[in-house]
């Protein structure tokens, strides 16, 4: 039903622009118009779209909570507990779904049959509801536009809210993720103390349980240190930076400089045909290809090496963001105005010359900034960190032995069915938390970087 309804609403909303704009060629005839043909038509659509679908937007927010409302009105006097009147509820909407498998009662099989009632009669009125808006926006944008009113002015408002609403939307969203990560971060630090989990050595929450209600504090002392993590983290970055700059940084040096144009047609879609690649390909490459290559170059020179390795996560890593840093190095080195290229010839500089003391210094903010957010999104990276660097959070500093990242952690804490009110659970916020705040500051370093030191060519 909500979808044939607003699929109704798109396609209203198109033959309302059609038909306003035809009507503005009808009018054009007769008396010059105010507005080129699109703009009626335009806000003949938005007449008709916006307000229906948020009357069915909010209908469909509100309408859930109503109905659950008066089904379980009737079990107020039971002295049930929040979670039992959810399971009814559940149970109320399965036995109408007709999935139902349980015991089914005559008090269970009445709520079923008014829920399918109220459902109907919320679908009706819904329907009902969304028509006459219909009807009444259309006849007063109609109007509108019969009698050659400004439409220019009201679209443009029109367009400028959209603007507005999608960035607060982006901004709230931004906003809400911070606070839910904050909120479980604050209750897990209530139980475990920051300074244990920024400065412990050692990092083991399955040994941690809570006994009565209570967390025990002496076992989650030592359970939640996480340096390791944070050791782990910034190790296997530095492995996939080693990788990826001089490789990306070059490529793109090449690609920009240097590759002809049907060298560079070719080259680059296929580089950024790596970027495409899911990162799980990645793991699985690196778990079946490159770990088990690693060992066996290990145990040929006499090294003891570990099946799954800091290095091959690391080095699988830097392949996969070689074509981040090659793609922004080749946008920012080719930006660079040809003045100055032509200015370096003309006082006898070489190509190679030219490149390393006028278009790299001039490029430099943008190529440190491009690098920096290969940085963020190296310390971000899961999939292949838990398929080839293993799970154990060893403080190693050795590419050849297995460590752990912060973002394998929370995967691991989080699989499978966990109590929210598990200081166990509650440190993959925790983690989550100190994740966002050290990506952020690299993301804003970059942006500073660029800000501050980009040259400005008249």
């Amino acid at each position: 039903m909500n979808l044939i309804l607003v699929t109704f609403i798109i396609l209203l909303a198109f033959t309302s622009y059609y038909f306003g704009r035809k009507k503005a060629l009808v009018i054009q005839s007769s008396q010059r118009l105010t507005a080129l043909p699109k703009f009626y038509g335009y806000y003949l659509a938005a007449w008709c779209a916006v307000p229906a679908l948020i009357i069915f937007v909010l209908w469909s927010v509100f309408e859930p909570s109503i109905v659950k409302t008066f089904i379980l009105q009737d079990y107020t006097d039971q002295n049930l507990t929040k979670n039992e009147l959810q399971l009814i509820y559940t149970k109320v909407k399965a036995l109408a779904a007709g999935t139902y498998t349980g015991n089914i009662t005559n008090f269970l099989d009445e709520s079923a049959n008014k829920y399918i009632q109220l459902k109907g009669i919320a679908n009706s009125a819904k329907v009902a509801i969304i028509l006459a808006i219909l009807i009444f926006s259309l006849s007063f944008a109609y109007r509108s536009v019969q009698k050659n009113d400004r439409m220019r002015e009201p679209v443009e408002i029109f367009l400028k809210w959209v603007l507005f609403v999608a960035s607060l939307g982006a901004v709230l969203v931004t906003i809400g993720i911070i606070f839910s990560l904050l909120f479980e971060a604050i209750r897990f630090f209530q139980a475990v103390k920051i300074f244990d989990f920024i400065f412990g050595t050692h990092w083991y929450p399955a040994k941690t349980f809570v006994r009565d209600g209570q967390p025990d504090p002496e076992l989650m002392k030592d359970a939640f240190g996480a340096v390791p993590l944070f050791a782990g983290t910034f190790f296997i970055a530095f492995i996939a930076m080693c990788v990826a700059i001089p490789i990306g940084l070059l490529s793109g040096i090449y690609l920009s400089e240097y590759a002809g144009r049907g060298v560079r047609k070719y080259a680059k879609p296929i580089i950024e045909i790596l970027a495409g690649i899911p990162t799980v390909v990645y793991g699985f490459f690196a778990a079946l290809t490159v770990g088990p290559f690693v060992k066996e170059i290990g145990n040929a020179m006499g090294l003891e090496v570990s099946s799954e390795s800091a290095l091959a996560a690391g080095a699988v890593m830097g392949v996969m963001i070689i074509p981040f840093i090659s793609s922004l190095s080749d946008d920012v080195i080719t930006a660079v105005p040809q003045n100055l290229r032509d200015g370096s010839y003309a006082m006898g500089a070489t190509k190679s010359e030219t490149v390393k003391k006028v278009i790299f210094p001039a490029a430099l903010p943008g190529i440190v900034g491009s690098i920096l957010l290969a940085v963020s999104r190296a310390v971000g990276e899961t999939m292949i960190v838990v398929m080839a660097s293993g799970l154990a959070a060893n403080l190693t500093m050795n590419p050849l032995e297995s460590t752990s990242t912060i973002t394998a952690q929370i995967v691991v804490i989080l699989i499978g069915d966990q109590q929210f009110g598990d200081p166990k659970t509650q440190s993959a916020f925790a983690l989550g938390i100190s994740l966002f705040i050290v990506t952020l500051f690299l993301n804003v370093i970059a942006l500073s970087v660029v800000k501050k030191y980009r040259e400005k060519y008249e």
